[in-house]
């Protein structure tokens, strides 16, 4: 049986990693191997397996990831309606690239971690078309912009899927990964930003035609400005909700979420506009990317079993009778994650090692977190901010590794040396 559900799992993610190939969707993929995963363990039986509580854990552990994915996003599209990520944005000037460069690189950094690398990537390269006209000075600061969402995403428990998943299985906590990881996903950054700023040197800003935009004047300063301060507050405030209830973090966003819809209604209650339709929380649950959503649910699901039927812990031991160095087996995992989606592999390293074995915050929970959501940088199809910036700037695999691959190695191994480096001096 065993050998059964690993095949089922190696197609199903060949499929995923294949989508643009095969042409079917990574969603229904991922579906269709959970699926087939938990229907051989019902028929053929499991090691010890008590399949009612086991799809019981794995439904409850899903969902409060699901649950807090939608109202996150949810609340990043309602702020993007508004316009009120121009706060931020149209302060942004100047007239050298590598000057852009750094404040592009900073601004996501930190926008990352309050929000989180997906959106952020899709907010900033949308903003690199307001400001440059180049489509090979776009594709340079893409590529940073994946390097600095991940960086940034690393080291707060919203940043990045993954880190939310570790959040909320308790193997992390959201003081001590801000403390532990700051540094190390600074250096991430700080290292590429470094080397392409001496590329660039003295190049100008090359800004393209301004032309009208058709959404301005449909919402008012106040409006954007309020959005936004209320929006990533809510978002800022969930880990401290967290803390001071000790309920599951999708209470705090969906609690949040509730508080920024009423605001909203009560701000629109007076317009009949029929633009204004389109700054609702009904409109923004319609726009969210509920396919990623769809697969992180199979995706989940699928690891789950792996999971339940033991083959995790057995990878685990195997990893530890061949590489045998704990940091050595973590690197490992960050640099599979440029080529394996890091939401499957940190599920499955979620298995493969117990709370028990390795409490909350400990060495392999926090360089975990670094790892899986920074070694997606290094390839442009290894995390969800790079697929994104690909499909948006229609940005060539090759290169992206030609360009970009070598920066973001460089930024990886710069992070990594640096939280080992700081474990031994300060544990």
């Amino acid at each position: 049986m065993i050998a059964s559900i690993l095949l089922v799992f190696v197609l199903a993610y060949a499929a995923i990693a294949l989508e643009n190939l095969v042409k079917i969707s990574k969603s229904a993929s991922a579906l269709m191997g959970a699926g087939l995963m938990w229907t051989l363990v019902a028929v053929m039986g499991g090691p010890a397996i008590d399949l009612e509580s086991s799809l019981k854990a794995s439904l409850v552990s899903t969902a409060q990831i699901v649950f807090f994915l939608m109202g996150a996003m949810t609340i990043v599209e309602v702020v993007d309606a508004h316009d009120g990520f121009e706060v931020i944005t149209s302060r942004i000037r100047t007239q050298r690239l590598s000057a852009l460069m750094w404040m592009v690189g900073i601004v996501t950094f930190f926008l990352s971690s309050i929000l989180d690398n997906l959106t952020t990537t899709i907010v900033m390269v949308s903003l690199m078309k307001k400001l440059l006209d180049k489509r090979e000075d776009r594709w340079i600061f893409a590529g940073l912009i994946v390097i600095a969402a991940n960086a940034g995403g690393a080291w707060t428990p919203i940043g990045d899927v993954t880190t939310t998943m570790l959040w909320i299985g308790g193997q992390i906590t959201a003081l001590e990964i801000m403390k532990g990881l700051f540094i190390p996903s600074m250096l991430n950054l700080l290292v590429p930003l470094a080397v392409a700023s001496h590329w660039l040197g003295q190049q100008p800003v090359v800004p393209p035609v301004r032309v009208n935009d058709e959404r301005q004047g449909v919402t008012t300063p106040f409006e954007r400005g309020l959005m936004f301060s209320l929006g990533l507050g809510i978002l800022v405030l969930v880990p401290l909700f967290k803390s001071l209830t000790h309920l599951p973090p999708f209470l705090g966003i969906l609690f949040g979420l509730g508080i920024l819809w009423a605001v909203g209604d009560l701000v629109h209650r007076q317009t009949e506009d029929v633009k204004k339709q389109r700054l609702t929380i009904a409109r923004a649950l319609t726009r969210i990317d509920m396919s990623s959503v769809v697969f992180f649910i199979g995706i989940l699901l699928a690891v789950a079993v792996l999971e339940h039927t033991h083959v995790l812990s057995g990878v685990a031991k195997w990893l530890d009778q061949t590489v045998g160095r704990q940091d050595l087996i973590v690197i490992l995992i960050g640099l599979a994650s440029a080529v394996v989606d890091n939401v499957p592999l940190v599920a499955a390293s979620m298995g493969m090692y117990s709370l028990q074995q390795y409490p909350a915050d400990s060495f392999l929970w926090e360089f975990m977190s670094y790892c899986a959501g920074t070694g997606g940088s290094i390839l442009i199809i290894g995390s969800a901010a790079g697929v994104a910036a690909m499909g948006l700037e229609k940005m060539n695999f090759v290169w992206y590794f030609r360009k970009i691959s070598g920066l973001a190695l460089l930024g990886y191994l710069a992070g990594a040396l640096a939280y080992i480096a700081q474990q031994r001096l300060w544990g």
